[in-house]
């Protein structure tokens, strides 16, 4: 079993499932009381959220690079960035390690094509759904179209993120919310959505939507123990 390096606590409510899920994966594949082989580094978020709104992504990538050497020099062998909007700087942080980094986007869009799906919703921190680096690997890597909310519905989705799922507090008025916005995205021609931010899942379950939901959180660890367990 390859040994996994984790950079989370961002938030530590998502990091939580990265654990639970890994764990449990490897449990099912390997039976008995075996459990995954990992590292985590997990940040205080604070911080790192502080620097996010005040634009210090060059900061943000220094540390993220820093993070992953010393995972690295721990011994791990596949690194895995618990966030998605943190992916932001994921190709920096490879040309800076000599192990693989494990792409969230990719992972997910292995399961939407799986399922034939061509145009997704996706929904996010407005760093992940209003800049390139997410949608543009989509497209360019995979040919997987992509539609953001709307304006206003970006706001909602961001502030519901930041002000509730991070604290870990689970509001059915804000799963409300989210499968309207869902809705929306459904008229609009999405075949699909992917839950583009790990605390998302906390929140909307395949329940909650007419339209197949790619959780990035489980797409995520699963591809992460396929590889381990190699």
């Amino acid at each position: 079993m390859k040994t996994i390096g984790l950079i989370g606590g961002m938030s530590w409510e998502s990091s939580l499932e990265y654990y639970r899920i890994s764990n449990e994966l490897v449990k099912k594949r390997l039976g008995g009381s075996h459990s995954c082989e990992s590292i985590m580094y997990s940040v205080d978020f604070e911080e790192f959220e502080k620097l996010q709104h005040e634009g210090q992504w060059d900061q943000l990538t220094i540390k993220m690079i820093n993070i992953a050497k010393k995972l690295e020099k721990l011994g791990a062998e596949l690194i895995l960035i618990c966030t998605n909007t943190m992916h932001k700087m994921a190709e920096e942080i490879e040309q800076n390690i000599k192990v693989p980094l494990l792409h969230i986007a990719d992972a997910a869009a292995e399961e939407i094509r799986k399922r034939r799906i061509n145009k997704v919703g996706l929904l996010g921190t407005k760093f992940t759904m209003e800049e390139d680096f997410y949608k543009k690997r989509l497209k360019t890597k995979h040919d997987i179209d992509v539609i953001i909310p709307e304006e206003i519905e970006r706001e909602v989705i961001h502030k519901i993120i930041y002000k509730e799922l991070i604290l870990g507090n689970i509001k059915n008025e804000s799963r409300e919310k989210f499968k309207a916005i869902i809705n929306n995205l459904q008229n609009r021609g999405a075949e699909g959505v992917i839950l583009g931010c790990t605390e998302i899942p906390l929140l909307i379950k395949e329940k909650d939507s007419s339209i197949p939901v790619f959780d990035t959180t489980m797409l995520h660890v699963k591809k992460a123990i396929e590889i381990a367990l190699e």
